[in-house]
């Protein structure tokens, strides 16, 4: 009697955790967008030498501005599809103290 018993608590055990695994996927989840989303062509227009004004009306303003008195911004795009891991676009800009552009990088 006790062996039957252990053996469908396992059973109602093995069911209910793949049960959970099934579920996470069939279950909706939303694709969650953070941050400046920013397409080739606004990228593009950006040049060393534009002011940080002339930037700001092409880009929008940046998610992040580096506190510690330099003048380096960055846009930060976040996508994380419904089941799938994240990607993570970060474009870089660093001005001098004029105000100027001198630095572009991009990551993706």
């Amino acid at each position: 009697m006790r062996c039957k018993t252990l053996t469908a608590a396992a059973l109602v055990l093995v069911m209910l955790s793949a049960g959970c695994s099934t579920v996470e996927k069939v279950a909706y989840r939303r694709e969650i967008n953070q941050g400046n989303y920013l397409t080739q062509t606004d990228v593009a227009k950006i040049k060393k030498g534009m002011t940080q004004q002339q930037v700001a009306y092409i880009l929008g303003t940046p998610m992040l501005q580096d506190p510690f008195g330099t003048q380096t911004w960055f846009y930060v795009f976040r996508q994380q599809p419904s089941h799938e891991g994240f990607t993570q676009q970060t474009l870089t800009l660093i001005f001098n103290s004029v105000g100027v552009l001198t630095y572009i990088q991009r990551r993706c």
